[in-house]
């Protein structure tokens, strides 16, 4: 399998060096991106996630772009914080709306511009791709403090109500 070269990290605008470095990830990352998912959902949910399972999708998403990508920041040459990315197909607007997924910073690093970097970053690559046409994320009921996060970042409640059907919680799957 071929080495793939690790992408130059992205200083965000108006931080210094010290501050968050933001790049794509890379299979190098999967064993954070895993932890840090799993720690996400155990503080959001309280939900423990299969660790292979977890290994397994992270894998998949760094594997194949056309599933989306992650992108992670650095403070200090380590790996403090990331966001997933995955796409809807809007046949209304014949265009993509790049889903923000699996957004986590470390305790030690939260409320420092980390998440705020992370998602300027993600505006900014959608404004630049063609067939993207909006941003869109979920986020849980009681979660006051991202609400509050997400508004003052420019995105708006919807009128829309989140519903699923998960399969991966059948018995066996």
């Amino acid at each position: 399998m071929p080495t793939r070269k690790r992408p130059a990290a992205l200083l965000y605008p108006g931080m210094s060096q010290t501050d968050v470095l933001l790049r794509a990830a890379t299979l190098e990352d999967a064993a954070t991106l895993a932890r840090f998912n799993a720690a996400m959902a155990w503080e959001t949910e309280e939900l423990r996630l299969d660790p292979d399972r977890l290994a397994r999708g992270v894998r998949a998403v760094l594997d194949d772009p056309s599933r989306g990508f992650y992108l992670v920041a650095l403070r200090g040459g380590q790996v403090v914080g990331q966001l997933m990315v995955t796409l809807e197909w809007s046949d209304w607007r014949n265009g993509h709306f790049w889903w923000i997924q699996s957004v986590y910073v470390e305790p030690g690093s939260r409320r420092a511009g980390v998440f705020r970097a992370l998602y300027r970053e993600t505006e900014a690559r959608a404004l630049r791709a063609p067939s993207c046409c909006g941003l869109r994320l979920y986020v849980e009921r009681e979660n006051v403090q991202a609400h509050a996060t997400y508004e003052s970042l420019g995105m708006s409640r919807t009128h829309y109500h989140l519903y699923e059907v998960d399969f991966s919680r059948r018995q066996g799957a």
